[in-house]
């Protein structure tokens, strides 16, 4: 049987918990190559007969006009969905007298796809195909290589994210899943301490 060769490209990868047969779970990512840029829709504008210059002229019309609004905490409906504000409380409050203007921070965007939109990539669905590759931080797998990771990852004393990320060959949210499950369980075997702006993990003495 031919392998399949359009469709979506996908990996797979281990979750920090098991299964029945004691091995980890797995879950899928999009695995496409490379991604698309404002170049290629300004290619594709000049396969419909488009004006390339007027795309970016009515992105930067569109940034213009509801950054403000965001800013302004409106919530703006697209074709491409619905934008909203993200803010969140700086600090732990349990009395709402106490929350002042500046406890509140601004924590980004999020975008809630319209049905359009989302009807418009499922019609354009051509099922999934596996990518030629080894699972997905499979390292995961072998225990001697995760202990020799961690190990060379522990020499000053102590570890964060990022350097351990340098020795396991993970990605970040990989590593940080994996280093927060060394923290749980009955015998903890690191202590997570944040120091400035970031994660620390100490060994735990024997």
């Amino acid at each position: 049987m031919p392998r399949k060769t359009d469709g979506m490209p996908f990996e797979l990868y281990t979750r920090p918990t098991n299964g029945e047969d004691g091995k980890p779970l797995l879950y899928v990512r999009p695995a496409a190559p490379y991604k698309r840029t404002m170049r290629d829709v300004e290619t594709y504008c000049g396969f419909r007969g488009v004006n390339r210059g007027m795309v970016d002229i009515a992105f930067e019309t569109f940034i213009e006009a509801c950054s403000g609004w965001l800013a302004e905490g409106y919530r703006v409906e697209t074709p491409l969905g619905t934008f909203a504000p993200k803010i969140k409380l700086e600090g732990e409050f349990t009395d709402p007298s106490q929350v002042k203007g500046k406890d509140v921070k601004f924590a980004g965007l999020e975008l809630i796809p319209s049905k359009r939109f989302v009807k418009a990539v499922s019609f354009k669905q051509k099922g999934f195909r596996k990518k030629e590759s080894s699972v997905g931080n499979s390292q995961l797998y072998d225990e001697t290589f995760m202990a020799d990771a961690l190990r060379r990852a522990l020499t000053q004393g102590f570890t964060t994210i990022k350097f351990f990320m340098a020795f396991s060959r993970l990605k970040y949210h990989s590593a940080q899943r994996y280093l927060d499950g060394l923290c749980s369980g009955e015998h903890p075997v690191l202590r997570k301490e944040k120091i400035g702006g970031s994660y620390h993990y100490f060994p735990v003495p024997k």
